[in-house]
Parts: structure tokens; C-alpha cells; sequence
């Protein structure tokens, strides 16, 4: 199938997506949430999408938490990363998996558009507001409104990175793991246990999920792939095979930051900050 069309997807004018967000509760005793996963999705492979569906899994499974919507939130090009395609395309990228492969995962551009480099904390409060504020929550089969929680997915290298001194502020720590939680994907080579006792403040609002069926599917792996002219069917929808095609993407790393149309109508600017090390574990890269 065709790539979306820019007028309708990358460069449209900004409006938080709600399409698939499911507005009012199956089950009052629960409380609702949404899955948000940061990440740089260059591009997005198909564990990106299959953390969504563990999440969900163990959340119906092992809590009183109620999925309401999931979101993939590409980060901005202002987050210095090798093999970081330009906005324009990892945001269609992402469309096209959402949209061909899930019935309720949705992307939010954002956080992409900015002009700086967002904290994962300040995206988090950009949903918050978008889905409690604007849209005033969800509603209970019995009428009553409620508040939606905002929690952070993502692989376990996450929570590594978070007891590493030096690489997120306290502030940060607290305001992502005391105000919103996590839902940790197990991968391989990070010492969850380790990780967790020095987040022992915030024990209780990380939850982690083992991964039943291993999957070391990344993104570096895909783009190593695309290269060297090696097959990555199955590895990343087809959709997205197609558009790389499509665009001659991932050829080599000097076409990364190529943006083919001018951004003329990005979303506003939100709070700015620094880039730091703290990104590079929001998702499998």
C-alpha cells in the first residue's frame, strides 16, 4: 500500500490524535491508562510494536489497570544520534505500522516536530494534558469522568540507564517514575534486579514484563541490514519495507537527517531543554 501522503500525515498542522483512544471504560473497578513509548523508531521494527501488545498482556493479566490507547512518540532531530533518519519519514514510518498493523496503536508527531530536544518527562506531561486536559479524560460505563494515568514503555535497558549516576536528574527520576510509573520490557544483557534496588523509591510504579519469546530485533540491526542488501522482511511490517523502497532510505548514514519537504507547518513549540544520555534507552534503538 501507498505511503500517507504528507498533507494528510507528517506535515499536517498539529492535532493530538484521539482516533483510536477509547473514551470511555470497560471495567469502573479498573484504573485507566495509556502506553507511551518514546523512542527514535528509525526505523520502527516489529518489537516496537509487540512491546505494546506484552504491556497489554500482562497489565489485563497482573494489575487493576485498563489499557485506554497506546501511542508511539518519535523523538525530535535534535537528538544527536547516528542512523537518526529525519522526522519527516520516521513519523510516516511509524503511520504506516500503526495504522497497517494495529487496530488501536496511534502515533503523536509532537514530540518529533519540536524545534529542541524534549525531556522524556516533558512529554510525558504533553500527554497528560493532551488527553486529562483537553479531552477531559475518560468516562466509567456509569457516567463518571476519570482521569486518565500516563505511563512510560520501554526496554529494560531503561531502567539501566536510570541507576546510572549521572544520567537523569532526581527531578526527572521522580517526576517519570513517582508521578506517571513504567512498564519495562525484559531484554537481554541488563541486570533488571540491580537496576531496580537502586529505584527502590519508586518500586512500586515500575512494572516489569518478561519476555515469554525472546525477540533482539532492532532497529540498528535493521538499518545494518538495508546496507549491506540483506532482507529485512519480518523483521519490520511491510509497509515500512516498502516505504524505505519507496525512498531509497537507509542506503548509508549520510542521507539520515535529509528532510525532503520544508517544515512550514510544524506543531508549536513546547518547553525546551538539553539533549542528554537519558534517551538513549526511551526504546529499543
Amino acid at each position: 500500500m501507498s505511503a500517507p501522503s504528507p498533507t494528510t500525515s507528517a506535515l499536517a498542522p498539529y492535532i493530538f490524535p484521539t482516533q483510536r483512544l477509547k473514551r470511555q471504560q470497560r471495567d469502573s473497578s479498573r484504573t485507566p491508562i495509556v502506553l507511551v513509548a518514546c523512542g527514535s523508531f528509525s526505523p520502527v521494527t516489529y518489537l516496537h510494536l509487540r512491546m505494546f501488545e506484552m504491556a497489554v498482556d500482562h497489565v489485563r493479566q497482573n494489575t487493576e489497570f485498563e489499557v485506554m490507547g497506546g501511542y508511539l512518540s518519535p523523538v525530535s532531530d535534535k537528538y544527536v544520534k547516528p542512523g537518526l533518519l529525519s522526522s519527516f519519514h520516521r513519523v510516516n514510518m511509524c503511520i504506516l505500522a500503526a495504522e497497517q498493523t494495529s487496530s488501536w496503536l496511534m502515533v503523536d508527531p509532537w514530540e518529533a516536530f519540536q524545534d529542541e530536544y524534549q525531556r522524556t518527562a516533558v512529554v510525558l506531561d504533553h500527554f497528560d494534558h493532551e488527553i486529562n486536559t483537553v479531552c477531559g479524560g475518560v468516562t466509567t460505563v456509569e457516567g463518571e469522568r476519570r482521569k486518565v494515568g500516563v505511563m512510560l514503555l520501554a526496554g529494560s535497558d531503561l531502567i539501566a540507564t536510570m541507576s546510572e549516576p549521572g544520567v537523569w536528574t532526581p527531578d526527572d527520576l521522580d517526576h517519570i517514575l513517582g508521578r506517571y510509573g513504567t512498564v519495562i520490557i525484559e531484554r537481554a544483557g541488563t541486570d533488571v534486579s540491580a537496576a531496580t534496588d537502586a529505584l527502590a523509591p519508586w518500586r512500586h510504579n515500575i512494572y516489569l514484563i518478561p519476555q515469554m519469546i525472546f525477540n533482539d530485533v532492532s532497529s540498528t540491526k535493521v538499518r545494518l541490514f538495508l546496507r549491506r542488501g540483506l532482507s529485512v522482511r519480518y523483521l519490520t511490517p511491510s509497509c515500512v519495507i516498502d516505504y524505505i523502497e519507496e525512498h531509497g532510505l537507509y542506503l548509508d548514514e549520510s542521507d539520515a537527517r535529509v528532510n525532503p519537504l520544508m517544515d512550514s507547518t510544524k506543531p508549536s513549540k513546547g518547553n525546551n531543554s538539553n539533549s542528554s544520555k537519558e534517551s538513549m534507552a526511551q526504546s529499543p534503538s
